[in-house]
């Protein structure tokens, strides 16, 4: 692999903050239970590092890069965002093209936030096992390809039922109002003022997905090979370095994946964004780390998996079910796409609440320009400084907040109930997304071979 420039500054973390890491905080919560779940057995196991080894040491780097940034962002001031975004980043590209060699646990590299907050790394942690084991089933040449479906279902099985904090098989159009954090005075802190490490991280969420399409157009055969390194060609060439401004969504990286198992689609968009909203909570300063922990276990509870969530599985569409993974399509650089589709309609849902007497002429136009604004990594001229919620407030003073919205840990039930209820009305009865049919092993077509 090539090598990438580095800055020889290591990622801006304060002494300050590094003593924290002694002499304060998580000595002072409560103490909880490590129990652990190993991965289940296989003959698939380890398939993936075996086959695709490189690849497999771009999960790792992008791992680390994961787990590091949480407690950069706590122990580092916010007044000192660009150089550490700056400084974070170039460490994150530089272990992608020199990556580790074994998957790290989070705590390895977030050492300060495993004490703080356990729950998050088991959330990850378990949720990392099964992207593993789904990778190594589609890895094996000794499972038949229309056996590929039997055993990516026992995977998934075991996932949900083996550890008590799963994501939710659900899609994320409901476990992102079921959480209810877009007006929480944290939202789009991270986003806005770690651009960059928040776009390698959108380079990552583009790259997991990608892998599996594409396994899922390579068959097998050695055309697997072929389609995992031209993906991965894609990304170092392209990806690094035109990076998406926005989360993409399994169903839009991964339509033949997503059909195949739909549950573990949804599984990863769940903990994908999940990542985002524990950096806008650690990036944020107006609350202590005992405050902050509440509210990431609040919100690690609502997206994980509840009964009921099965029979949602199927529950969205496929806006590109005929991608060549190995372009960079126009669609997946700027911002509009499902996952910020899915927030506008979240707002659109809260707003009659939030303003019951009407929004005023012009209001709404300001509005939803500071919305996309927040929406766009960076401070873009013309944002409003803070969190999403800041920015409507200083437009809409009269705009009425839920008290718990404020408050760490604290659910904004009515506000979750009304956004369901839209969800509902909208989508529950859309036709499930079909199955992908297995019967036959694809072959890559001529006319997407590349030399």
């Amino acid at each position: 692999m090539a090598p990438y420039p580095r800055s020889d500054k290591r990622p801006l973390v304060t002494v300050l903050g590094l003593s924290l890491l002694f002499l304060a905080g998580p000595s002072a919560m409560a103490w909880e239970q490590r129990n652990e779940v190993s991965f289940l057995r296989g003959p698939y196991n380890i398939e993936f590092f075996d086959r695709h080894n490189r690849s497999f040491r771009y999960s790792a780097a992008i791992h680390f890069a994961h787990a590091k940034q949480h407690d950069i962002l706590q122990l580092t001031p916010l007044s000192h965002h660009e150089e550490t975004d700056r400084e974070s980043d170039a460490e994150f590209v530089h272990m992608l093209f020199n990556p580790p060699r074994t998957e790290p646990t989070m705590a390895y590299y977030g050492p300060y936030i495993a004490r703080v907050a356990w729950q998050l790394y088991r959330a990850i942690d378990w949720t990392h096992m099964h992207h593993e084991q789904t990778y190594d089933i589609l890895s094996d040449q000794s499972i038949p390809w229309q056996d590929k479906k039997q055993w990516t279902d026992r995977s998934v099985h075991y996932y949900l039922t083996q550890l008590d904090i799963p994501r939710s098989p659900a899609p994320l159009d409901v476990t992102m109002r079921r959480a209810g954090v877009m007006m929480k005075p944290y939202f789009t802190y991270f986003r806005n003022y770690y651009p960059q490490s928040n776009n390698f991280f959108y380079v990552a969420h583009w790259w997991h997905p990608a892998i599996y399409e594409a396994m899922m157009t390579g068959g097998n055969d050695r055309e697997q090979e072929t389609m995992v390194e031209q993906t991965n060609a894609t990304m170092e060439r392209e990806i690094l370095k035109d990076r998406p401004q926005r989360m993409l969504l399994s169903r839009e990286v991964m339509p033949r994946y997503s059909r195949l198992s739909p549950e573990s689609a949804n599984i990863f968009d769940n903990l994908h964004m999940l990542h985002g909203i524990a950096y806008d909570i650690l990036a944020y300063e107006g609350w202590n780390l005992e405050q902050k922990q509440k509210e990431l276990y609040r919100v690690i509870k609502a997206m994980s998996y509840q009964p009921g969530d099965e029979k949602l599985v199927r529950k969205f569409s496929l806006p590109h079910p005929d991608l060549d993974i190995r372009v960079y399509y126009d669609w997946m650089k700027g911002t509009e796409g499902d996952m910020n589709r899915i927030m506008k309609e979240m707002l659109e849902e809260m707003m009659p609440a939030m303003m019951p007497e009407g929004v005023k002429p012009g209001m709404k136009q300001q509005m939803m320009a500071q919305f996309r604004l927040k929406l766009t990594p960076g401070m873009q001229p013309g944002e409003k400084q803070g969190s999403l919620m800041d920015a409507l407030k200083a437009i809409m003073p009269a705009m009425k907040m839920m008290p718990e919205a404020m408050e760490p840990g604290a659910t904004p039930t009515k506000m979750i109930e009304t956004m369901l209820r839209s969800w509902q009305k909208k989508y529950a009865d859309m036709p499930d997304m079909e199955p992908m049919a297995m019967a036959l092993e694809p072959s890559i077509p001529q006319a997407l071979k590349k030399p």
